[in-house]
């Protein structure tokens, strides 16, 4: 089984850091309220049609406790999810949303202390007409996401580890964890003036 609750230690700068950038979703998906705290778990990816909500609105039913879910909408006109979706997942366990599109309802979702990160906020909803994808491969924030990858979102970005590797990247990120932790601000200082001051020599640099 693996451990979400050690991933959940872990910022996602340090993951990042042990990490290539394809598994960092951009900048534009975003929390939705602060102060927003951290999430870790399996994901369960959904796609939603343009226009329309219904795979989102499914899942919510569908997603194991603890899960993720990652949603690729088809647009930013029309909001994926409002309150009561949220405050439903929230109460079935789900640890959080992560969506590249748009919500509503903020003001109760920050009042119920769901997690959401998404693009932004605006009041028009979707449909429910098109099915689209539940728990299988979608792209979020430029990253592909397939069912059991573990998202860690906080506001430091959001990181998304393939299932196949998780075992290998949680070790590698607690180790960066543990040595950044262990570094005094004066070692850092020092070892970061050493370098910067290398790097400049080598590129020619005098002044």
């Amino acid at each position: 089984m693996p451990d979400y609750t050690a991933f959940k230690t872990l910022s996602p700068t340090s993951l990042a850091d042990v990490m290539v950038r394809e598994r960092v979703m951009d900048i534009g998906i975003r929390p939705m309220w602060q102060p927003m705290p951290r999430i870790a778990g399996p994901a369960y990816p959904v796609y939603c049609a343009p226009g329309d909500n219904l795979m989102l609105h499914a899942a919510i039913y569908r997603a194991s406790p603890g899960s993720v879910i990652v949603v690729e909408a088809g647009d930013v006109d029309y909001a994926v999810s409002g309150g009561n979706v949220c405050a439903v997942a929230q109460r079935r366990g789900i640890a959080g949303f992560v969506i590249d599109g748009v919500i509503r309802d903020i003001a109760e979702v920050r009042g119920e202390g769901f997690p959401v990160f998404a693009r932004g906020v605006i009041p028009i909803p979707g449909d429910k007409q098109v099915i689209g994808t539940l728990n299988g491969i979608v792209h979020c924030g430029g990253v592909t996401v397939a069912p059991g990858d573990v998202v860690i979102a906080d506001e430091e970005g959001i990181v998304v580890v393939p299932a196949d590797r998780q075992d290998i990247v949680l070790e590698a990120a607690q180790a960066r964890a543990a040595s950044d932790a262990a570094q005094t601000l004066d070692e850092w200082e020092a070892a970061h003036h050493a370098r910067i001051e290398a790097i400049l020599r080598d590129k020619g640099y005098s002044g």
